[in-house]
This record gives C-alpha cells, structure tokens and sequence, in this order.
C-alpha cells in the first residue's frame, strides 16, 4: 500500500525534486519519513522556516523548476511567509506543503490550529486542504501544475492524520503537464511599434530580467538603432558581461549616464521589463513595451506600443522591421558618460584613496575619518576575485547597492536577491538553496550585518549540511539603508546602531570558517582567502558606516536635507 505522504514525495521525486526544505515535527512527519525513504532526496533541515522559503525560492529561480519547502502547523506555517512573499514577486515556482490540525479538529480553535487557506490566499495561486485520500493525487497535481504553469505559489495543507493513512490500490500515479511555449507576438503590434521607432531620431532601451535568454538579437538591435541600454538590476545576470551598448542602472542604484541616456532618447524601448519605479521613468517620450506578460504593459508608465510576446522572438522580428539608426551620437555619449563615472567609482576602492595629500585627508575627514575600510573596496574585490561562474545573492540595501555598482555579471555567473519584495535577511538562505543545488560551484552571498544576524541561527544550517558557502558581511554597525534615508530627508541619525559581536568569532563556534578584518591593507589577501576556503566561510569585514550612495538625480532639497541631517547628528547627541 502507498500512503497519501508517499504518494506526495515519489511524485515530487519524478518531477525532478531533489531537495525539500524545512522544520520536522506534528503533522508532516509522515512527509519527512517518506523523504527519509526515498533515494536520491535530501531533506535540509533549517532553524527558521522563512530560510526554507526563501532556499527553495531561490533554487527555483536559478533552474525554472520547482521548488519545495515545508512548515508544519500553526506557526511552521507562518514562519514561511515572508519567503513564499518573495518567491511570489520573484516569479518563481514554489510548493509549500504545510501541516494541519487533525480533521476532526479543524474549527474548533485546537492548539496551533491556524486556517492555512486563508492564510495563503492573496501569497498563492493554489492554496487547498486535502480532507481526504481520495482527494489525491488530484489536489497535488493541480497545486504543481498551478505553480509551473503561472509562476508561482502553490500551498498544499496536510492535516496531521491525513498524511499517514493509505490510498485505494487504485490510485494512479501523480502526472504534471510541462509548461507551456513562448508567446509569439502579434505581427501587426510589431508593425506599428516599428514605424514609431523609424520616425523617432534617438532609442534608449530599458531591458529586464525578461530578456535574459535573448542577449544575442537584444544586443544586436542596440547595434541596429544606436541604442544605449539600461539594465535593471535583475538583468546584469547575462546582460550587463561584454557589453558595450549598457549604461549600468536607473533608480537609486543607478548612475548619471543611465539618467542621461534615459532623458536623451526620443524613444524608450522597454523589453521584459517590469521596473516599478514609476518617478524613474523619463517625461514625454514614446514609449513601446514588449512583455510576455499583458499584464505588466502600461502598469508603470504610459506606453504608446505594447507588445505581448516572448522576448526572443519579439526582439528578433522587430529588426527585421526596424531601419538602422546612422547617427550613433546619443549611444557613444551615454557609453562615454558611463565609462567616466566609473573611472570616479573605481578611485573609491583604490588602496590610497584615504592617503596622503590635502585633498585626500580633507574630504576623508568628512566620509571616512576613522580610515576605515570602504565598502566599495570590497565589493571590487570579490569581483575581481571570484569565478567567472560564482553565484551572487545580496541582502537588501546597501550591499544590493555596492554589488550593483562594483560586481559585473561576466561569464556564467549568476544573481540572485529579493529585489521585488524588498525583504531583509534573504541573501545567506538564498545562497544556502542555490549551493545545495552544486556544493561545488563557489556561491558568495552580500550580506548586511543587519541582515545576517536577523536570521543567524541558520549559519547552523551550512555546517550540518556541508554547504560551503562565502558569505561576506559589510559589517558597518548600521542599518545603513535606513541611516541614510534619515538623512537625505533631514532628520539625525536614529535607531540604525547596531551592537554587533564579532562576527568572525560566532561564525567559529557554530562550525563556520570565520575571518575578521578591520584594516584596509588586509582586505584583499582576506577576500582571496575566504574565496579559496573550501568549507562554509564568514568573511566579517569592518566596513565605514559613513559611505554615501547618492543616486544619479540627486535634487537640491535630497543635498540639503542630507546636510542638515548631518548637521543635526552632533546637536542631538550633545544634548543626550
């Protein structure tokens, strides 16, 4: 006989499933027993289940298949959250099985007992409660195929004496439909978005995430229509390497060129984007959109030409429409643009940017007058020491911002980071899920001190389950992110201190490698160390709390407040 919690493992196990993550007990041991049972799976513990969610989040964006995560009743359950949030705003495949109350339990407000269909409703797009064997293997081939087919969140509730009890021995095995093809565009929204790029004089191109597998025909339509391209950050990943006709970032991780070239082009092309940053977008421009998704067309801007249609095949066929640009101005002045601030970026991680010299000493007395190590020198110095095929995760905030800035996406590396929900603490469990997929591929995770100690039991978690990653702390004592959106609106520092240990130290009695550095003349022997380490390593780096990140249209009155907020820091603690 095969039980309902067998029948749920072994389907998974055929659809490619090789890791499940999560928190053992109450109503999904009948799952973990099966998972025990079955060869070629791994079943990874965690301390907290949010790391579960996010780990198998992130295994599902760096392979398009599914990802699963566990959580049993009541709180289990509720502890994935925020990481279902985020897989759902990352388009990313997820099952999460969930536990529940017995069924004759179910609303009478037993212990632990939470309505997990409700729960979940507005995270997923399957959320149901097996009540019955007979139910299966129906429910769980509708919550697969849910999440496969629309990119996201399935949520299947497992009541605690449902999972053991057997099925009729005329049950079939679970089948799941494989996705479905790209999305051929419509030849006349072709046309018409082809005539209004040929009577404009210049063509700025925004490119997402979307456009990650078409690199080759979006590379060569920028050479067709001189076209600066601005990639969201999503898209460094396969887009940002070899390429001459990108200008880096718009928003607050974005710099002066990617402004001009944006402002300066009579047409913006947007290609499998969805950058949500509507006061980022330029003023009174034509604007022509392709997305595979209807949806997304016009949701941050007006456009004038919307194309629904997979990038590839939209991006291929509208240069075969399209005449050549000749005049390629707009394009080598926003490249010239880009290449100058990155020259003034570079100077940053230099060893004697903090040296001697008037200038120098003048202007470290204001953004590093303790000489401590910069945050861009580290960021540099893992690009230039990790491999080519290294996969990145960054912490939300200030690490996104130096990894934006100072990482370049060459060669098959990849990225990952919670770039749509924003959550703190995603870039160590993201990092775990994406090292058990090869525990030989080096996986470097950006990690904010504040970050990292949010969830720093599941440090644990790399050392039992032999999962090397090099996780890299800008340890600047702060919630950086938040430090410096008080200032820029004017008000005094307040409640961004962070009283940290060393942490090197904790990262050696859990188990971890653990390095600590605090001079700048010992970062990059540090980063080239915690690179070569071939276990789970802690690079604990004292980085300067005072760094600015200005973003490329800083106005008047975001300068002003600053300084007054700046000005406001001594005032308020003199009067402590």
């Amino acid at each position: 006989m095969t039980t309902v919690a067998e029948l749920i493992v072994g389907a998974l196990h055929a659809q490619g499933v090789r890791t499940i993550w999560g928190v053992v007990g109450d109503a999904l041991n009948p799952v973990t027993d099966a998972i025990r049972r079955q060869d070629d799976m791994e079943w990874i513990g965690v301390r907290h289940e949010e790391t579960a969610a996010f780990a198998a989040g992130a295994q599902a964006q760096l392979t398009g298949t599914l990802g699963v995560c566990m959580g049993t009743v009541g709180p289990g359950s509720i502890h994935l959250l925020n990481g279902l949030y985020d897989a759902k705003k990352s388009h990313a495949p997820l099952l999460a099985i969930c536990g529940q109350v017995p069924l004759a339990e179910l609303g009478s407000d037993y212990f632990q007992e939470v309505d997990n269909d409700v729960l979940f409703a507005d995270v997923a797009v399957f959320a149901r409660t097996v009540s019955s064997p007979q139910q299966m293997p129906g429910l769980l081939e509708r919550a697969v195929q849910s999440a496969i087919q629309e990119s996201g969140v399935a949520v299947l509730t497992l009541p605690g004496d449902v999972g053991g009890q057997d099925l009729p021995r005329s049950t079939p095995a679970a089948h799941f439909t494989a996705t479905s093809g790209p999305v051929t565009p419509d030849p006349d929204a072709l046309r018409a978005a082809a005539q209004a790029i040929d009577a404009a004089g210049t063509v700025t191109m925004l490119v997402g995430i979307g456009a990650r597998e078409a690199r080759e025909p979006v590379l060569a339509l920028a050479d067709h229509l001189a076209a600066p391209m601005v990639l969201t950050l999503k898209a460094k990943e396969g887009l940002e390497g070899d390429n001459p006709f990108q200008v880096g970032q718009s928003g607050l991780l974005g710099n002066p060129a990617a402004h001009q070239a944006l402002e300066g082009g009579d047409v913006l092309l947007m290609v499998g984007t969805d950058f949500p940053y509507s006061d980022w977008y330029p003023k009174g421009k034509v604007v022509v959109q392709i997305d595979r998704l209807g949806a997304h067309i016009g949701r941050r801007t007006a456009v004038h030409h919307g194309v629904v249609g997979d990038a590839r095949l939209s991006v291929a066929a509208l240069a075969g429409l399209v005449a050549a640009k000749a005049d390629r101005s707009h394009l080598d002045g926003s490249v010239a643009a880009y290449g100058t601030w990155r020259e003034s970026q570079a100077r940053l991680t230099e060893p004697g940017f903090d040296g001697s010299g008037l200038v120098a000493r003048v202007r470290s007395r204001f953004d590093n007058p303790d000489e401590r190590i910069r945050p861009e020198a580290l960021a540099a110095a893992v690009d230039r020491l990790a491999p080519d095929d290294a996969i990145f995760t960054s912490d939300t905030g200030m690490s996104t911002v130096w990894l934006a800035r100072f990482v370049t996406m060459h060669g098959r590396r990849r990225l990952l980071g919670s770039y749509n929900l924003g959550s703190m603490a995603n870039a160590m469990p993201q990092a775990l899920g994406a090292q058990a997929l090869d525990r030989s591929r080096k996986v470097v995770a950006f990690c904010g001190d504040g970050g990292l100690t949010m969830l720093l039991g599941d440090l644990i978690t790399a050392v039992s389950h032999d999962l090397p990653v090099c996780l890299v702390v800008f340890d600047n004592g702060r919630l950086g992110m938040v430090k410096l959106e008080q200032e820029q609106g004017g008000l005094p520092e307040f409640g961004t201190v962070l009283q940290n240990p060393d942490l090197a130290a904790v990262a050696r009695a859990i188990g971890l490698h653990g390095i600590r550095v605090e001079a700048p003349g010992e970062l990059d022997a540090a980063v080239a160390s915690a690179l070569a380490h071939q276990g789970p390593v802690l690079l604990d780096v004292v980085t300067n709390p005072d760094e600015v990140a200005l973003p490329p249209k800083t106005t008047a009155s975001d300068a002003w407040g600053f300084a007054i907020g700046k000005l406001s820091e001594p005032l308020s603690s003199r009067g402590a």
